[in-house]
């Protein structure tokens, strides 16, 4: 870069495809006269946004070299066909549209000196971060040595991209992959289920802190709920947040919504009905972002001084209007979403000189780039954090004050929700320092959490006289799962509950697993999350929903959470109060889980006494009645209703002269057979498995979920089809009361009896009379199975 020339005349002469227009020079230059009076340099100001036109363009070369090619040339000369990949992958237009808002996010906090924190919805558009990280040099620990700005580097970098390459234990061999992941600097979600970092957003900064999050207009027909935004921002309790849609137009095969509606004036007009104050800029250019992003900021700081201010907020709302892949051939078509080359430079000439041609007009020579990145090398200057450190990318909030449970007197009759609510109000008050979000997609009152509404109430903009509602509530109320699932999720630098009935929470899945799965990949590298867990509990379950039709009743989602990582994914099936508390106390000391506590909320008999809770908290399991090394046959219960039928079938069979005891399983995870080592390192080893359910002990599983699934998963302590049984639900089910849901699916106290004969090797006429016989069989009444 030519230092000597005039700065500002140098920035509008643009560079490559980039060029100002006439409204981003006048608010460019807005904001420099008011950073001027400040005390900034004018000259270095300019020098600063020429330089990012540079960096943008270096950028987009790199990412079409990441689709494209296996090698960049430094020097600008054009590549031959042995250069180019056999067969090229990447979202290339996305990401090519992704490096101009990169860009201008670093550029914003360059001219201001703050380090915002960022988030990605397009996890596809990855290329454009780990290009420019590569060019700044800002790279994570474990890409370091390996990606930079010299010609070996970047073309590592293009090498690696979609290599598919593994190492020896299956697990991919280069620090790169096809959507954000742990090892891409700063990056605190994969954003590869489009549509959840709208969700999030809002709910992620901390008060001080300053947010860009960076929307994808596919999402914006994808996901409904982002509009809600304004309903939830707070400048009592939260940073700044400043969306940035990427509106380039296309999805995969055609136009968006947006497109086909009107474009960017539709949809500004469309996010204004919802409280949002739009602002379009032109997405091709890092400048205009950069000052939308800083403006958008001043505003949401002159409503937080407002004495006068009303809630909802004006809500910023970048729209930054550009076209997909724009800098590069095949712009605004289709074929942009992925590669937009009609050929393959690899084996087509015409395609390859195209390539090098485009190539060109992107092309910074190194001495100009290396001015370019020195002008963005203002951290130190300016004592800041690099963006790779920004307050997001490390959340590690303090430890929360866990209160010590008010046991239950063992005996007793009590609903587990509302045992569990009184404790969740100590722990609220024991954290006064703690952001609290409670996602609440149902009813709290009805799920027996009353006194938790009472405390943190509704958020709403207008509170209702005499009704648990306030302008600084808490409690995320919507009618959507995935919304006020994401309030949760979003809130790292706090603490969390999600609360739901269990058939609905399926909708929550996708979200979830998306928060799994990148807090498992961070432990994979040795980064380990350091929120702490979200707990989701779900109650109006599969088996006290009896009453609804079969869409109520649904033991999906603990299914689901059990098929990923135990040490990140828990699934918990407390049975009473005391081990309801339990549960819930021990995710909270844990960090970066997703925790499912599946309880029920109606009255049950409190079984479990402190030592006992305690031992079935540690192992995952503990015995309720009888001792297994003296029993003849092992009941295994998980759920509170399948060990009120646990114990039923006990008691009949001990009034028969038969040795049986009783086991709780409260976290099955733990009992699995492990898929690597972080995984071994969670769940029990063989010693405390065997002494819990010796080796060919005969026993009857009683589980809330479908019985295949958990016999998957408990495959330790299963013998064999000869010794093992498992009871569960069957999916059948309709407008029922319990015990009609428990017979319809065969897992009564009887059920259990009778497959505790087939295991053992008893005669089933000697433990059940002839009409609960015929009840089981299906030739007599269910209501004989009424046990006096």
């Amino acid at each position: 870069m030519n230092t000597l020339s005039n700065p500002r005349q140098q920035w509008l002469s643009g560079y490559g495809p980039i060029v100002h227009r006439d409204d981003t020079v006048k608010r460019v230059d807005a904001l420099v006269s008011r950073l001027v009076a400040g005390g900034a340099d004018e000259a270095g100001i300019y020098t600063l946004l020429a330089a990012a036109d540079r960096v943008t363009c270096a950028g987009m070369k790199v990412v079409a070299h990441m689709s494209y090619a296996l090698r960049v040339d430094m020097s600008g000369a054009p590549l031959a066909a042995e250069d180019f990949k056999p067969t090229p992958e990447g979202h290339t237009g996305g990401s090519l549209n992704m490096v101009q808002a990169y860009v201008a996010y670093l550029l914003a906090n360059a001219l201001t000196g703050t380090t915002r924190s960022w988030i990605m919805g397009q996890g596809h558009c990855v290329a454009a971060i780990e290009a420019v990280n590569a060019l700044t040099g800002d790279v994570s620990p474990a890409q370091q040595g390996r990606y930079d700005r010299s010609e070996k580097g970047l073309s590592q970098l293009c090498q690696d991209f979609y290599s598919y390459a593994l190492d020896a234990n299956g697990v991919p061999a280069v620090p790169l992959g096809s959507h954000a992941g742990p090892n891409t600097a700063g990056a605190v979600s994969e954003g590869g289920y489009l549509g959840f970092a709208g969700l999030q957003y809002i709910h992620m900064p901390l008060v001080g802190e300053s947010l860009v999050a960076f929307l994808s207009d596919g999402a914006f027909e994808e996901q409904r709920g982002p509009d809600w935004a304004p309903r939830w921002w707070r400048a009592y309790d939260s940073g700044l947040a400043v969306p940035v849609m990427i509106l380039n137009g296309r999805r995969i095969e055609q136009r968006t919504q947006i497109m086909q509606q009107g474009g960017a004036e539709w949809l500004a007009e469309d996010v204004r009905h919802n409280g949002f104050e739009p602002v379009t800029v032109d997405g091709r250019d890092p400048a205009a972002i950069a000052c939308a992003i800083i403006e958008s900021e001043d505003a949401l700081r002159r409503f937080a001084a407002d004495p006068d201010q009303h809630y909802p907020a004006p809500m910023p709302y970048v729209i930054a209007e550009t076209e997909k892949g724009f800098g590069f051939p095949g712009a605004d078509s289709n074929a942009a979403h992925n590669l937009p080359l009609d050929g393959n430079p690899h084996t087509d000439a015409a395609t390859r000189r195209l390539f090098n041609e485009s190539s060109a007009a992107l092309f910074v020579p190194p001495a100009e780039l290396d001015a370019a990145l020195e002008a963005f090398a203002t951290h130190a200057g300016q004592e800041r954090a690099r963006e790779s450190a920004h307050p997001m990318a490390h959340r590690r909030p303090a430890a929360p004050d866990l209160p010590e449970p008010r046991s239950e007197t063992t005996g007793s009759q009590s609903s587990a929700m509302t045992t569990l609510d009184r404790w969740f109000v100590e722990l609220a008050n024991s954290n006064p320092e703690l952001r609290i979000r409670v996602g609440n997609p149902d009813e709290l009152a009805s799920n027996k959490m009353g006194a938790t509404l009472e405390l943190l109430k509704h958020r709403v903009n207008q509170p209702e006289p005499g009704v648990p509602e306030h302008l600084y509530g808490a409690v995320i109320t919507a009618l959507n799962e995935e919304a006020v699932a994401a309030a949760a999720l979003g809130n790292k630098g706090g603490l969390n509950l999600i609360v739901s009935y269990e058939a609905f929470a399926v909708k929550m899945l996708g979200l979830l697993r998306q928060e799994i799965i990148f807090a498992r990949h961070r432990r994979q590298v040795g980064q380990k999350p350091g929120w702490i867990s979200v707990p989701l509990i779900v109650t109006s379950h599969t088996w006290e929903n009896a009453k609804n039709e079969q869409s109520h009743q649904d033991p999906t989602m603990g299914e689901a959470l059990l098929g990923e990582m135990s040490d990140t994914s828990r699934v918990l099936f407390p049975v009473d109060g005391n081990t309801a508390v339990a549960a819930l106390r021990d995710v909270y000391a844990h960090r970066g889980q997703v925790a499912c506590v599946i309880i029920s909320k109606r009255e049950v008999e409190n079984r479990f006494d402190a030592e006992m809770t305690r031992q079935l908290v540690r192992d995952g399991a503990a015995h309720l009645i009888g001792d297994p090394a003296e029993a003849d046959v092992q009941l295994v219960a998980l759920g509170a209703y399948q060990l009120e039928e646990a114990m039923t079938a006990q008691q009949q069979l001990a009034d028969r002269g038969k040795h049986v005891c009783v086991t709780v399983i409260l976290e099955p995870g733990r009992l699995r057979i492990p898929r690597d080592d972080i995984e071994a390192a969670f769940v029990d080893d063989d010693a405390t498995v065997d002494a819990l359910f010796p080796p060919g002990l005969p026993r009857v599983i009683l589980t809330h979920t479908r019985p295949e699934p958990m016999l998957g998963i408990l495959r330790r302590i299963d013998s064999g089809r000869a010794t093992t049984r498992a009871l569960g639900y069957i999916s059948r089910g309709g407008t029922l009361d319990v015990p009609g849901m428990l017979f319809a699916n065969r897992c009564t106290w009887a059920h259990a009896v009778d497959a505790a004969a087939s295991v053992a090797g008893w005669d089933r006429d000697a433990l059940l009379n002839q009409a609960q016989l015929d009840a089981i069989d299906g030739k007599g009444n269910p209501a004989d199975l009424r046990r006096q």
